[in-house]
């Protein structure tokens, strides 16, 4: 049947796109309905980028659509960070053009008709509120009200990303397309992120690497594989799961295919040119032709390194007795530092950038010195750092085995090889050079090159920057085996509670235990941010929380039914995929071949009756999410 796709709010239909000679694309096709939430994953290199700049139409597909809802309003990211005299707030302000205009109309109109029409227009804008709103988001995102007044030029280009990401959230697009927005936040305003996204009203398709951030604010997860989209129910886990029991069931598929063909193929050649058999081999030849090749499964997820094993040093490898650090002797960033930390230590480092984490890995790391108190360290302690920044001081010209010939000279190419190759680099590409490698490949190759010794101490800046989701998972692995102490500073809560078993917070010029996991740390959070809201003034807003709960409530009480039709469509589409399952295993099978042939032809017309069910199945689903999108804006 024909499928009305202008309900949907982004459709693509049977794209292909071309990069040079390599296909991005092949006929992939995807609609994604209004209000819907949805994570955007796949490989290093397959196309997400790229995709996002063919919704945006900065780039022409070769074949197929692209489609967004028409006069809906598509909101992205800024690729240059804002910048000028203009403060964030205003910056902020600016990004609704609309409201924006209606005020500078609003300054030299002289029609009262009109006055009245503009303001009755802001009034339903809600541009009373707009600069509260602006100030919560940059406020979710690491401004304070003091940040918040000054110029955006006085702010690094980090911090002035943050703002160009505050400044799409606050336009409320239709449609909002971000693209690994978290790269430039920290721990606390990723966080954040993922609560504002979880509750976002509109349509989010959204690139990322950070798994908490692709369970807890999308609802489904579109994988980009071979240039086809498949959608999967759910956040990256729920898919994780989906996908290695898809690979597996096509594997074992594979396997007993490509046996049962092997046979029908012996066969063949055995008695093919025997007259009394030639007619059963020509029967099994048409058995072979009716077989549709089951594809391979070629498993991406093939990263693994692992760090080498330390000798065993009596504790502590670092104690601080009433130390403080700082980059000026009259200006401590930290004070009053009394910690201990021993071979088995799992310690994730808390607190917003600024308050001075950076600083106290470069102490421990002995790249500053007490500015007071006393630091002690045993003699024999060997300590590897990763920070940010070192991916920039790799020689793009060298290959891995010359960089790391280059800290160990008296080394032997062999042991070199040999340590690389527990990093992934082995053959050629430990001859590569950097400039070829991927983000993920030069990120292993800055974890070879610091543990090169055998570190019995750890310390991590940051280190899954650019890494995505497999390469992310591998560092999970690695450390867990890693048999030292490890230090870890990380906006990824997954990384932070898969390898941490302790928690400091630097914070108020200094750094105590943190009694509480990642999620405590959310909670304690969200506290904060509700307390500063009341002492900046909300009890004024105090006598309104009763009826806007109530509102609330009758809000839901009406959306109850639209909600169960989207439920119900979305078990009904799950119950069908089964379904197809079943029959395409069934098919799969060699020796249905082998039987009657009613028996193909009738799980053949089930195979169709089921596709296109499923094609009446998401003409009610979509129809359920118009239906629910245009109640809640009407409420």
């Amino acid at each position: 049947m024909a499928r009305d796709i202008t309900r949907a709010m982004l459709h693509i239909n049977d794209l292909t796109f071309r990069l040079g000679d390599r296909i991005l694309f092949e006929s992939a096709t995807l609609a994604l309905p209004g209000g819907r939430k949805a994570g955007l994953v796949g490989r290093n290199g397959s196309g997400k980028s790229t995709l996002f700049r063919l919704i945006l139409g900065e780039l022409t597909p070769d074949a197929g659509s692209i489609s967004v809802r028409p006069r809906a309003r598509v909101g992205h990211m800024a690729q240059e960070a804002p910048t000028g005299p203009r403060s964030l707030l205003d910056t902020v302000l600016a990004a609704d053009t609309e409201r924006a205009a209606l005020l500078a109309e609003a300054r030299v109109a002289s029609d009262p008709q009109r006055i009245a029409e503009i303001h009755t227009r802001l009034a339903d804008i809600g541009a009373h509120a707009a600069e509260a709103r602006a100030a919560a988001i940059l406020s979710g995102l690491g401004f304070d009200a003091a940040a918040q007044q000054r110029p955006c030029a006085e702010f690094s280009g980090g911090w002035r990303m943050r703002v160009a990401l505050a400044a799409v959230l606050f336009s409320r697009p239709d449609l909002l397309l971000l693209d690994e927005p978290t790269n430039h936040l920290d721990l606390e305003a990723t966080l954040w992120l993922e609560s504002h996204l979880a509750a976002w009203p509109g349509t989010l398709f959204i690139i990322s690497h950070e798994r908490g951030l692709l369970n807890g604010a999308v609802e489904e997860i579109i994988h980009l594989d071979g240039g086809r989209l498949e959608r999967y129910a759910g956040g990256y886990d729920r898919f994780e799961r989906g996908r290695a029991e898809q690979q597996a069931r096509r594997s074992a598929l594979r396997a007993r295919q490509m046996e049962e063909r092997r046979r029908i193929q012996e066969f063949v050649d055995r008695f093919r040119a025997k007259a009394t058999k030639a007619r059963q081999a020509q029967s099994r030849l048409k058995i072979l032709a009716r077989m549709e090749p089951i594809a391979s499964v070629i498993e991406s997820r093939t990263v693994r390194f692992r760090f080498p094993k330390p000798e065993p040093l009596s504790p502590p490898l670092i104690a601080l007795e009433n130390a403080a650090v700082g980059y000026a002797p009259d200006r401590p960033v930290l004070r009053r530092l009394d910690l201990r930390i021993d071979m088995d230590d799992r310690i994730g480092l808390l607190g917003a950038n600024g308050n001075g984490k950076s600083t106290l890995v470069r102490l421990l790391a002995d790249r500053l010195k007490p500015l007071d108190g006393r630091l002690r360290k045993s003699s024999k302690l060997r300590i590897g750092y990763f920070a940010q920044h070192q991916a920039e001081e790799l020689t793009l010209t060298e290959s891995a085995v010359r960089h790391l010939a280059a800290l160990s000279p008296m080394e032997p190419d062999s042991r070199l090889r040999a340590h690389l190759g527990g990093f992934g680099f082995s053959g050629d590409l430990a001859d590569t050079p950097v400039a070829s490698l991927s983000g993920g490949e030069k990120a292993r190759l800055l974890f070879a090159l610091m543990s090169r010794a055998g570190p019995h101490l750890m310390l991590l800046d940051e280190p899954t920057n650019h890494l995505d989701v497999d390469t992310r998972e591998a560092l999970v692995r690695a450390l867990a085996e890693f048999d030292g102490a490890v230090i870890l500073v990380s906006h990824d809560p997954h990384l932070l509670a898969s390898v941490c078993d302790r928690l400091w917070l630097v914070a108020d010029g200094g750094c105590s235990a943190f009694d509480g996991d990642v999620d405590d740390y959310r909670r304690y959070l969200d506290e904060r941010r509700r307390l500063t809201r009341r002492d900046d003034g909300s009890r004024a807003a105090t006598p309104s929380r009763r009826d806007d709960r109530r509102a609330a409530a009758e809000a839901r009480a009406r959306l109850a039914p639209l909600r169960k039709r989207v439920r119900d469509a979305e078990r009904r589409m799950d119950d069908l995929h089964g379904r197809k399952a079943e029959l395409e295993q069934q098919l799969a099978d060699p020796a249905l071949y082998a039987g009657p042939g009613a028996r193909v032809s009738k799980l053949q017309r089930a195979l169709g009756e089921v596709d296109r069910a499923l094609a009446d199945a998401e003409e009610a689903w979509l129809a359920a999410h118009d239906a629910l999108e245009s109640a809640s804006a009407e409420g």
